[in-house]
């Protein structure tokens, strides 16, 4: 087969395809002339007809190749993908090593996907199903991630792991005082709410000086570690797995592999131990935060002097359930960290792969913590904690 094409403007050789048989099931494809985008290029399925009859192997002599640009490039991508999609042996030997170079990179990146397309139109339990299957497929990779992560704690216990404290003074800054304000605010909203709901309820039997016990007792215990974990998933989640995610695209993180220093020690053994040390004390801000709301309430709307919420905050508060709220507060500090630093480790190289990796990280976050809030209720229940 040959095709040849008009006679360039540049006046250089003009556009020549030519297959010949070598053996009887090798195929050769002779390129020469000049190959650009501002001439007609023939369509790889032009080859893709030569290919079907019986070829085991396909081989390149580029000897009279002249100019070339990326439409060289995706005519061969397109014959290369045909001969895998045929499980044909392609040898690119005869390339010129430049146009075998970026061959490489073009099918060592992953298909970018676009959004839009592709979208699926399956219903409800169609695609729950998939995402369930996503989620089994993705278990090994967590555990595996999960399984690193210890390993470096290990080494930070014997002194062997490499990252630099002030990154993580920088992380303690960044997840701690500057989420205050909403957390501040999130925590109001709460105790106002439980305060009035209690209200409600208590005022039926005239008991509602036990306002302070419900408010004191829920946000200590439970209700601040949930809700303090809940903003953590979609502030510092969300931010972990861009930062992390924009690295991946920038290939910093395989510069670090390469110059054989563990991204898991540098850059995510920080960020863990930055949220597992400041969210337990957000949650402990975030119960006295809700326990004011509920004193600003009983005061003003329920004519509880301050003096009487005061005492029965106090009688009903013991340290037991401040060590609970503590312990759960570590406990979704880490899972908050495991989610963005696993998204932000497995993303893409594309700005869309960031953005989906911010939303996965906040979506597991949260599917984690309601998990861990639930065993450990239940654990703590048993224990009569």
């Amino acid at each position: 087969m040959t095709i040849t094409a008009g006679s360039s403007a540049t006046g250089e050789a003009e556009q020549k395809l030519e297959t010949r048989r070598i053996g009887e099931d090798c195929l050769m494809l002779i390129l020469s002339g000049r190959w650009c985008l501002d001439q007609a290029l023939p369509s790889h399925e032009v080859v893709e007809r030569e290919l079907a009859g019986g070829v085991r192997c396909l081989t390149f002599d580029a000897t009279g190749l002249g100019a070339w640009d990326s439409g060289l490039l995706t005519f061969l991508a397109g014959v290369i993908k045909a001969c895998n999609r045929c499980s044909i042996d392609v040898d690119q030997d005869g390339l010129p090593e430049g146009i075998r170079r970026l061959l490489a990179m073009a099918f060592a990146v992953p298909e970018q996907k676009v959004a839009g397309r592709g979208r699926e139109n399956g219903n409800l339990f169609v695609r729950v199903g998939k995402a369930a299957q996503d989620f089994i497929r993705s278990a090994p990779a967590m555990l595996r991630f999960l399984g690193e992560i210890t390993l470096s704690f290990l080494r930070l216990a014997t002194g062997r792991a490499r990252f630099r404290p002030s990154d993580m003074w920088l992380e303690i800054e960044q997840v701690g005082p500057r989420a205050l304000p909403i957390v501040s605010v999130i925590s109001f909203l709460v105790g106002l709410i439980l305060a009035y709901l209690g209200a409600d309820q208590l005022k039926l039997v005239g008991a509602q000086i036990f306002i302070a016990d419900l408010v004191a007792i829920g946000m200590v215990r439970e209700v601040g570690a949930l809700m303090t974990g809940i903003i953590i998933a979609g502030r510092t989640g969300a931010a972990f797995a861009a930062q992390l995610g924009t690295m991946q695209v920038n290939e910093e993180i395989d510069a670090f592999r390469t110059l054989g220093i563990s991204p898991v020690d540098f850059l995510v053994l920080p960020r863990i131990l930055a949220l597992m040390l400041m969210v337990p004390l957000l949650t402990l801000y975030s119960g006295f935060v809700g326990m004011f709301a509920g004193l600003v309430v009983s005061v003003t709307i329920f004519d509880i002097s301050l003096f009487e919420y005061y005492n029965e905050t106090l009688r009903a508060l013991e340290l037991k359930h401040f060590w609970v709220g503590l312990s759960k507060g570590s406990v979704y500090g880490a899972m908050v960290a495991f989610a963005g630093c696993l998204r932000g480790m497995q993303c893409g190289r594309s700005a869309e792969a960031v953005g989906e990796a911010a939303t996965s990280a906040v979506v597991t976050g949260i599917l984690l913590i309601t998990i861990a809030a639930s065993v450990m209720t239940i654990v703590y229940y048993q224990l009569d904690i």
